[in-house]
């Protein structure tokens, strides 16, 4: 990734074909974990809707002045305690000469170096409710739920849901937090150009001392290409090929799992790892320790 601006103790980040100022904001604390995620509306319209749902919720905040890259953005929880943006006004990135792409329709050129991840793909969120979260984020942000994971076809509580917003199979995905705490954060993920550079990623990782957690395998859910690590602060980040599925049919119907069918593990075999389940960020221990 690349460094867009630097401002008191934040870098903002971004990958090479990220096309705002930056997809990844990070600032000095004490312990890992989100402080918060945003969502661009697609117009000023749209965004004064989606405030006026919100409103009606009790879980506003309100405005701040923004950041650089964006504009003004309009604070608020989710059910379970997450810090959420929305906003409309954005900086696009503009390359320099020393890194324009030969092709007019890629952000910036391809940097050679590193894992070369290519875009910001999408979150995952622990929750305590998800239920709750699914029902808010349906009912007041819209979008698709394209998939999800019940305890059985008699009991439809959701165990985790994944929601799209456009033709990608999915952009935010919410699962149960086995430690019953709210508002934790799960992964971050940044799309590479193909499985290949996944296996490569792996390598990477291995030859820099980097905590692989699990991968690289394919999972059952969405049919992404993963490997899942933990950056030196503790969060956990996935690299992944994400193209396997979009989503183009206007009459799509939520595929449903149930958690027998997902003790089957991931797509060839392997074993869901137990920490996918209960490390997420901040862990109980750095929030006594903070």
């Amino acid at each position: 990734m690349s460094i867009t601006a630097t401002q008191g103790d934040s870098i903002y980040l971004r990958a090479y074909d990220d096309y705002e100022h930056h997809t990844l904001k990070l600032t000095a604390c004490s312990q890992a974990g989100m402080r918060h995620f945003a969502w661009r509306a697609r117009s000023t319209q749209a965004l004064e809707r989606r405030i006026m749902a919100i409103k009606s919720t009790g879980l506003g905040i309100g405005w701040n002045d923004g950041d650089l890259g964006h504009g003004p953005a309009y604070e608020f929880r989710s059910p379970d305690g997450h810090l959420i943006e929305l906003y409309f006004e954005t900086e696009k990135y503009r390359c320099t000469p020393s890194d324009q792409s030969a092709l007019k329709n890629t952000a910036s050129k391809f940097p050679g170096k590193g894992i070369n991840v290519r875009r910001i793909d999408h979150l995952n969120l622990f929750a305590n409710d998800v239920r709750a979260f699914r029902d808010f984020h349906l009912t007041n942000l819209g979008g698709i739920m394209s998939e999800t994971i019940v305890n059985n076809l008699n009991d439809m509580h959701p165990q985790a849901v994944w929601f799209m917003v456009n033709s990608k199979s999915y952009d935010l995905a919410v699962t149960h937090d086995a430690l019953g705490m709210k508002g934790r954060f799960h992964h971050v993920t940044y799309a590479a150009n193909s499985r290949e550079e996944v296996l490569i990623a792996a390598d990477i990782c291995l030859e820099n001392g980097i905590q692989i957690e699990t991968g690289p395998h394919k999972h059952t859910i969405q049919q992404t290409f993963f490997l899942y690590v933990y950056e030196p602060g503790g969060n956990r980040v996935e690299i992944a090929n994400t193209t396997a599925r979009l989503i183009t049919d206007p009459d799509h119907k939520t595929v449903v799992w149930t958690l027998e069918e997902r003790k089957k593990g991931q797509a060839w075999g392997l074993p869901t790892i137990s920490t996918f389940h209960t490390r997420g960020t901040p862990m109980p221990e750095t929030i006594s320790e903070a």
